[in-house]
């Protein structure tokens, strides 16, 4: 189905910052609806082209392959495009829309935005609207990964009702806090990175399989009885 299938019944979910094989089997076995892969490096989540291709032929159809980037230059670009067969694009720096549009040529691309006190919301969304999807995430310094939530209460109700089928929630989520955020927001999909780990850039397949359980049970007490 893909991370950006909109259904107000079910919220799709995203990891982040995959970088094993069994990372990646054990994110299939919870659930999940894509995986990222951080070409950024100077993250502690980074891998290179040819890792990711190796860790994406792993994936069945219908999961999505993300690249995150973070102002990644021309050859950065092609090298990736080379080796990693990837099917949506995340762009985390301070990307043009006309940037996006070149990195991310035909493929669907999303805009994250970093939320802090007094964000424009309607400006972002109005530069970025050829985006497919806006993720929201946390200010923090680098970039995502923080594993801090921002201030939810921050986002307008009115922008928010308008952007579900592309907003993409991210920022500190976890087992403990997703579904209060899908209680609240009802976007179209989560993203976690962090909030499944055991240490920093270690993930836990038992964190991620109770993530995807709480949206599951999230989803189920918003539907209609």
């Amino acid at each position: 189905m893909g991370l950006l299938t909109y259904s107000p019944s079910r919220t799709r979910i995203k990891i982040c910052g995959l970088r094993t094989p069994a990372d990646i089997d054990a994110a299939v076995q919870a659930g999940v609806d894509a995986v990222g892969f951080v070409f950024y490096p100077p993250s502690v989540r980074s891998v290179s082209p040819n890792i990711a291709a190796q860790l994406i032929s792993r994936l069945p159809a219908g999961i999505d392959a993300v690249g995150l980037l973070v102002n990644a230059t021309d050859a950065e670009c092609a090298a990736i495009r080379a080796a990693a067969p990837i099917t949506l694009w995340q762009f985390h720096g301070d990307e043009t829309p006309e940037r996006c549009r070149e990195i991310a040529q035909n493929d669907p691309w999303m805009k994250a935005a970093r939320i802090g006190k007094q964000f424009a919301f309607n400006d972002f969304s109005l530069q970025y609207r050829d985006a497919d999807a806006f993720l929201l995430d946390a200010l923090v310094e680098g970039y995502g990964g923080g594993g801090v939530p921002f201030d939810w209460q921050e986002i307008p109700q009115t922008w928010v009702s308008e952007n579900a089928p592309r907003v993409v929630l991210s920022g500190g989520l976890n087992a403990h806090n997703v579904g209060e955020a899908i209680a609240r927001l009802h976007p179209c999909a989560v993203d976690v990175s962090s909030g499944v780990e055991s240490s920093k850039g270690v993930k836990d397949a038992a964190l991620m399989t109770q993530f995807v359980q709480a949206v599951r049970v999230a989803d189920a007490k918003a539907s209609p009885q």
